[in-house]
């Protein structure tokens, strides 16, 4: 019987740091898992090396759902983003090599596909309509059928998801510290409704359209961007308010039908557990890493299979391309999914990242090369070293600190 004989934790930064995990058993396979939590890489990759790894040596790694209880019920501190992330990626390692060790594709583990394809949206961004709409045709032309659209806001220098110059949108800067931007909810709810009926009206009704507020609104002001967006039939508005406050969503609900994305700050099925008993959301956004991985996430879909409630994926290029496929053999066995997030990534990602993976015509689909199918090259990422990267920060033009 095989043992888990190494565990390594690697970090490069192509791009963008990612901490990836490498477990190779006494038999020789190897499986790669994805522990990456944007700006806090090194707290996660501390807790795997020095208390997660030490653990599991010797075990059998064929037995992932009793290594997730005993990672996840062993300790006293428990739950969180740095733990739930290590667990992940643990968890989307042994899923590979469990795939990897009889020749199937993870997908095939979790029951088979139930689709044969995972519609996917992308982002789509311009500062002002000009722009967006032009950004709205190429990714048309590129054959997306769900896009989600942000744009700049008048009066402010900088907005989540947007990027001045037509570069690409990274909001993670390199360096010692972060940077600031100012915010004012009340110019972003009289500017967003512009920006959503000209997309609409340029897109026509048969393009999904999708919008993040970023947990930035108190819940009125949530309940106010929602009423107005209602006219325009977006797919969903994501993350009104600060995943905190659950009880705002009540307050949403009672002044709006628009469907609501929450979640991809959740880490667990207990932060869920409410909104869905109580059909408060539409979609769950969790990122299948970040949630406990496929052991943990199928759980929280299944929950949600109940309530008529679908999942979407977090798919950030925040995440490595062995999250992306995790997710991706999720999708492609889970019934209930709604649509899958795929910002996409840099080409030198994919120099140190290989996927089986594919997008075609605007849908996803994993491939079906044996476990995850995504192999790290670490000659590659050793030519690219960690750089320390934050997220920014935000205040409000009187100087307050406001939620990013």
């Amino acid at each position: 019987m095989a043992k888990i004989e190494k565990i390594d934790v690697l970090i490069s930064s192509p791009g963008r740091n990612y901490v990836t995990i490498k477990i190779q058993t006494s038999d020789g396979i190897i499986g790669w898992g994805d522990a990456t939590l944007n700006g806090r890489e090194l707290s996660v990759a501390s807790y795997i090396s020095d208390h997660v790894a030490p653990l599991l040596i010797g075990l059998d790694p064929d037995r992932i759902e009793d290594i997730w209880q005993f990672l996840y019920r062993s300790v006293y501190w428990r739950r969180g983003p740095i733990t739930m992330a290590a667990i992940g990626g643990i968890d989307l390692a042994l899923w590979d090599i469990k795939g990897k060790s009889v020749n199937r594709p993870v997908y095939q583990l979790l029951g088979g596909a139930v689709r044969e394809k995972i519609l996917a949206y992308t982002h789509t961004v311009g500062w002002d309509l000009a722009e967006l709409k032009d950004a709205l045709d190429k990714n048309l032309a590129r054959g997306f059928k769900a896009l989600r659209v942000q744009s700049g806001v008048p009066g402010l220098d900088s907005v989540y998801g947007v990027s001045q110059g037509k570069k690409n949108y990274e909001p993670a800067s390199r360096g010692a510290s972060a940077q600031l931007e100012v915010w004012d909810s009340g110019k972003y709810l009289r500017h967003v409704p512009k920006i959503i009926e000209g997309a609409r009206n340029h897109v026509g009704d048969d393009i999904e359209l999708l919008h993040d507020a970023h947990h930035r609104l108190t819940p009125i002001q949530a309940a106010q961007l929602g009423k107005s967006l209602e006219p325009y039939g977006l797919f969903w508005l994501e993350d009104v308010t600060p995943g905190e406050n659950q009880e705002a969503l009540k307050l949403i609900r009672q002044h709006s039908t628009i469907p609501l994305a929450i979640g991809e700050v959740f880490n667990t099925i207990w932060d869920f557990k409410d909104l869905i008993i109580n059909q408060q959301l539409d979609y769950v956004r969790c990122s299948v890493m970040h949630a406990g991985g496929i052991s943990h996430t199928r759980r929280i879909f299944d929950l949600a299979a109940l309530y008529g409630i679908k999942f979407g994926p977090h798919g950030p290029s925040d995440v490595s391309p062995i999250t992306m496929a995790a997710s991706l053999h999720v999708d492609l066995a889970t019934p209930n999914l709604g649509i899958q997030e795929f910002m996409g990534y840099p080409e030198v990602v994919s120099e140190v990242f290989t996927h089986a993976y594919s997008l075609k015509d605007g849908y996803l689909h994993p491939g079906d090369a044996s476990g995850l199918g995504v192999d790290y090259n670490e000659k590659v990422a050793a030519k690219f070293p960690y750089a320390p990267a934050y997220l920014p920060y935000a205040r409000t033009f009187d100087g307050t600190v406001t939620d990013w």
